[in-house]
């Protein structure tokens, strides 16, 4: 295998004009909603005359959906060209780079721990939204830190409110009842996270490089879900005996046709890529993490509740607790720190600049 160069396109000026952070924000919104709705409904049996399905047999199919979405995402985007090509069998191919690649892995933890995360019984998706997003929330100035990147004081007024948002989250009676799978999830996630956007912020948030963000996208897009649709092809190879983990996966592939909820499991799986494809291009804005990351856990943060409400009015399901809705409204006024005050130094640079 022979790379042909880093990038079949090469940075020309100038560069059109980006995307506002805050339209990804709606996307990974719009796509948040529908994904954590339906995998609760799916896994808890909510649809009317449909068994319930366990969180790991409606991975395979949803990730199978998720890999074809990623794929025509980017074919109608043209975006392929941004990738690394190599020269494989004499056929040209866009691949990632060694820690795009690495990058790729991490992501598909978190594609397949997100998923799994709303399947627990007896947890809530506001409190398992509170753990994941809150964590992850927190690890962004100390990201910031490690990469030399300047701090301000508004990031560790967040950090303080979002530390505040969990003991909220866990002082409730029955807050801290959470199982061992649960927390060993949440953990890969938070652990995932971490490295990603370590690698994100070194490698593909750079004010010169025009091509280093689109690159670093795409080249991760092309490791994530294939990886996590492989890993659940060996595991049904390897199989198991009815109810364990690997019967479940196995069952993913050859049952999941026999329930109905299975056009379901497919929406759910385009809607967890599109978070996926959101979700990046929100982390991947060129601001410092103390910026993007507050923006992406604030479209799920709101979605989550959104989510809850409509499980609660259409389905019938218990509403959010009081204080896991106000551990989210501390998410929020987090956010609010962390958000405006960079927005009001952007306005007045603007206007000292004109």
């Amino acid at each position: 295998m022979a790379n042909d160069t880093t990038s079949s396109t090469t940075p020309t000026a100038p560069q059109a004009k980006s995307v506002s952070i805050w339209w990804f924000a709606f996307g990974y919104f719009a796509a948040y909603v529908p994904y954590t709705t339906l995998v609760k409904a799916a896994t808890n049996g909510l649809f009317d005359g449909i068994p319930a399905l366990s969180g790991i047999r409606i991975l395979p199919l949803s990730v199978f959906a998720s890999v074809v979405g990623m794929y025509t995402f980017l074919g109608a985007m043209r975006w392929f060209k941004h990738a690394s090509w190599y020269t494989v069998a004499g056929l040209r191919l866009p691949g990632p780079s060694k820690w795009t690649f690495f990058s790729g892995l991490c992501t598909a933890a978190i594609v397949a721990t997100t998923t799994l995360a709303y399947t627990f019984e007896g947890v809530s998706i506001v409190f398992v939204m509170l753990l994941m997003r809150g964590g992850v929330l927190v690890m962004a100035p100390l990201v910031d830190t490690l990469s030399g990147r300047k701090t301000r004081w508004f990031s560790w007024a967040g950090l303080v409110l979002s530390m505040a948002a969990l003991v909220v989250a866990f002082a409730e009676k029955g807050g801290t009842a959470i199982t061992f799978a649960c927390a060993l999830d949440v953990g890969v996630y938070i652990a995932s996270y971490f490295v990603r956007l370590r690698l994100m912020t070194q490698l593909a948030k750079s004010d010169t490089d025009g091509d280093a963000n689109r690159r670093y996208f795409v080249e991760e897009q092309l490791v994530a879900t294939p990886a996590v649709f492989l890993l659940l092809a060996v595991c049904a190879l390897i199989g198991g005996p009815d109810g364990s983990v690997l019967g479940e996966v196995r069952a993913g592939f050859v049952d999941i046709w026999s329930n109905a909820a299975w056009p379901w499991i497919v929406v759910v799986g385009l809607c967890s890529q599109f978070t996926g494809v959101f979700g990046g291009l929100i982390l991947l804005d060129k601001s410092e993490n103390t910026f993007s990351v507050p923006v992406n856990r604030s479209s799920s943060i709101i979605a989550g509740v959104v989510s809850s409400a409509v499980l609660t009015y259409a389905f019938g399901l218990a509403a959010p607790s009081t204080a896991k809705l106000m551990g989210a409204g501390l998410i929020i006024v987090a956010i609010l720190f962390l958000s405006i005050p960079p927005l009001v130094e952007k306005k007045k640079a603007e206007a000292k600049a004109t």
